[in-house]
Formats: structure tokens, C-alpha cells, sequence
């Protein structure tokens, strides 16, 4: 559905520096750069849709952003990356029935408030 997702940070080099250390697991990376006001966009190298980051003097809206993990061991990895980024615990990796029987996630808030999930779909091994 999405191309790319583009949205304001106060602080371009801390949220760029979370989002790469958080999202490394899941296989992101600079995919381009530009001036810190038209940003950075992050992708899997073989990736059709976008993250991307631009520093802004509003303050952004908090936002709830789920990324596609391959694996529960993709959401356990990315979530000890996002907490040493410094991101702070919203729920540690496990299990969320109450969503659907194979929903394994884990959620941290980022620099800006931001709800930031990984999310695996599949049967444990």
C-alpha cells in the first residue's frame, strides 16, 4: 500500500541514530540522504517501501509505527537495539493473543514519543 512514510523530528541526528541502531535487525539502511530538513530515507536493500526522517521545528505528533519482522528472534533482536538506543520499554517481546494467536511483538517509545513495534505474524519454531 505505502511507497514511503515521511515524518518530522525534533532532533534529526539523535532520531537517525535510534532509528538506524532499532531497525538494523530488521535489515534497514541509508538508502539516501540530503540536507537534515529533507532528510534520510531508510530501506531493506531490495525494499519497495521507505522510512524517512526530516528535522522539523514543529513538534510531531506521536505515531504508532509497526515494521514486519521475518522472525520472533527479528522482534527479540530489534527490541535489545531499540532499548540501547536508547529508546524506553512499551512492552517487551512476547506473545499478543488478543490480537491473533501467532501476533509476537515488541514495542519501545523513540526520541520523539513515537510508539516504534516489531511485529512477526508467524508460528513460533
Amino acid at each position: 500500500m505505502f511507497d514511503h512514510v515521511k515524518f518530522g523530528v525534533s532532533d534529526y541526528a539523535a532520531s537517525k541514530a535510534f532509528f538506524l541502531k532499532a531497525l538494523e535487525p530488521l535489515g534497514l539502511t541509508v538508502v539516501s540522504e540530503g540536507a537534515p530538513t529533507y532528510g534520510v530515507e531508510l530501506s531493506q536493500p531490495e525494499g519497495n517501501v521507505s522510512l524517512c526522517l526530516y528535522q522539523t521545528e514543529a513538534k510531531p505528533a506521536p505515531l504508532h509505527l509497526a515494521f514486519m519482522a521475518e522472525s520472533r528472534q527479528q522482534v527479540d533482536a530489534f527490541y535489545r537495539a531499540a532499548l540501547e538506543a536508547g529508546g524506553k520499554d512499551n512492552g517487551a517481546p512476547g506473545l499478543r493473543p488478543h490480537y491473533h494467536a501467532n501476533y509476537y511483538a515488541a514495542f519501545v517509545i523513540g526520541p520523539d514519543g513515537h510508539n516504534i513495534e516489531a511485529v512477526c505474524h508467524k508460528p513460533g519454531a
